[in-house]
């Protein structure tokens, strides 16, 4: 395969993980990357004082192999989020404590949480049924396509907090509201995580492990080992393919051509590039259907994390926002102490249009009402608004509106000529996890090599 030349756009994981799997069978590899750093939607940050922050994708959990073979391929190592103590939960005007392992129930009445498990029962019933490689094809995947997971929600739970726990932990989990995606596609998720309970947990879940100087470091050490393979700077505007191979244009600078390309773009990006000729209507349509949620990621930095000695994980959940989850995300060695929020959906998208100031009183004082007055005592306040990245434009994946999967499901990854894709919104396994990333940029790269 020495004679194949492959330009590979994006170097997040799906995009390095993709460009290393060819290298590693002989192509020549090119990888574009419109901003001036690796990482895609993971990102390396610092306090004043030089210790982490990760201000993208971070967490890594049982079943994710591939991300885990890689960090010690790569060198790197793991440590567990700081889960020892009781959460904060905050439902319904109540305010209560419960245990960090996993399985524990928040203190509500028995009629709620016969709800609770009823609901939750229903939901991992229903998406253990769903085929992760052809979702389409689900029981009655028409009906649960065709409704919100709002509706299933309304439908399937009876108690106005048995609702809205499921709608905290939806926000949580898509950064969407249950609203904006379809049934099927809440239930495709779960399943490609493992379960519901999994993807909202720290013990045993989805949330367990972080990665010693930040998930930031596996696209670094990735990118280091392709060398000047990879071009930073560097948006790619316009593509032109064909029957002989493709050629794209960057903004300012050099057209590359290859054989082959691999776009590993998030779908609202991947939709908006110019294709010379046009891309088929069907595919235009796909990328019109998969928004990207909204998250601000927010960090307050403390002296050392006072939680943990009130006997707190530092974990919260509540139905009041704008922060709705927290979680002590503070450096291995406990200082200083980082609390970390999550302001998502529909909360994002009014926060955003707030003044920075704004969003950092409201912050702190949602922090304050989970963790007590020390909570105002910070240091320092950090944010990263991802629907604000240029090159990003919302996070944490795609989400698939009413319709999208049983009109377009089939066509997801089918490439267009010698055009691929890849991202973590292609991956049947982990979607929308890094763990989605690497496996859907590694599937690229073999789908290229089998092609050519």
């Amino acid at each position: 395969m020495s004679d194949l030349r492959v330009v590979v756009v994006g170097a997040g994981l799906s995009g390095l993980a993709c460009a290393r799997e060819l290298r590693r069978a002989g192509a020549e590899v090119t990888v574009l990357e419109a901003r001036t750093r690796v990482g895609g939607r993971t990102e390396g940050g610092s306090t004043a004082e030089g210790a982490p922050l990760e201000l993208g994708g971070q967490w890594l959990g049982p079943t994710q192999t591939r991300m885990y073979e890689l960090v010690a391929e790569l060198g790197l190592e793991t440590f567990p989020t700081y889960n020892i103590g009781q959460h904060v939960v905050q439902l319904g005007g109540r305010t209560s404590r419960m245990g960090s392992r996993r399985g524990a129930v928040p203190k509500l009445s028995p009629f709620v949480l016969a709800d609770l498990f009823q609901g939750l029962t229903r939901f991992t019933r229903a998406a253990r049924q769903v085929p992760l490689d052809e979702p389409w094809r689900a029981p009655g995947a028409d009906r649960l396509d065709r409704e919100t997971f709002e509706t299933w929600i309304r439908r399937n739970l009876r108690t106005e907090v048995g609702r809205t726990y499921f709608r905290v932990a939806t926000e949580a989990v898509f950064a969407a509201e249950a609203g904006d995606f379809s049934a099927l596609h809440a239930l495709f998720y779960a399943h490609s995580g493992t379960d519901f309970e999994g993807l909202i947990s720290v013990d045993r879940g989805a949330q367990q492990d972080r990665i010693v100087g930040g998930s930031v470091r596996v696209a670094e050490r990735l990118a280091e080992e392709l060398g000047d393979a990879v071009h930073l700077g560097q948006v790619v505007v316009g593509v032109e393919h064909d029957g002989h191979g493709v050629r794209l244009a960057t903004r300012g600078g050099p057209v590359h051509s290859a054989d082959r390309a691999v776009i590993t773009l998030p779908p609202v990006l991947a939709g908006r590039l110019g294709y010379t000729p046009p891309l088929p209507s069907w595919r235009d349509q796909l990328t019109q259907r998969l928004p990207a949620g909204a998250v601000i990621k927010v960090f307050a930095v403390y002296d050392e994390p006072f939680w943990r000695a009130e006997g707190l994980t530092g974990q919260a959940a509540s139905d009041e926002g704008p922060v709705k989850i927290t979680f002590d995300n503070s450096p291995p060695s406990g200082t200083p102490g980082v609390m970390l929020g999550f302001i998502e959906a529909g909360e994002a998208r009014t926060w955003a249009r707030r003044s920075p100031k704004e969003r950092e009183e409201a912050v702190i004082g949602c922090f304050a009402r989970y963790f007590g007055s020390r909570a105002r005592s910070h240091r320092e306040y950090v944010e990263r608004d991802w629907t604000a990245e240029e090159f990003t434009r919302g996070c944490y994946g795609a989400h698939f509106v009413p319709g999208t999967w049983t009109a377009f499901g089939p066509l997801l990854r089918r490439p267009v000529g010698r055009l691929h894709w890849a991202g973590t919104e292609c991956s049947a396994v982990w979607n929308g996890y890094m763990e989605g990333a690497v496996r859907s940029g590694e599937e690229a790269a073999r789908e290229v090599l089998a092609s050519s």
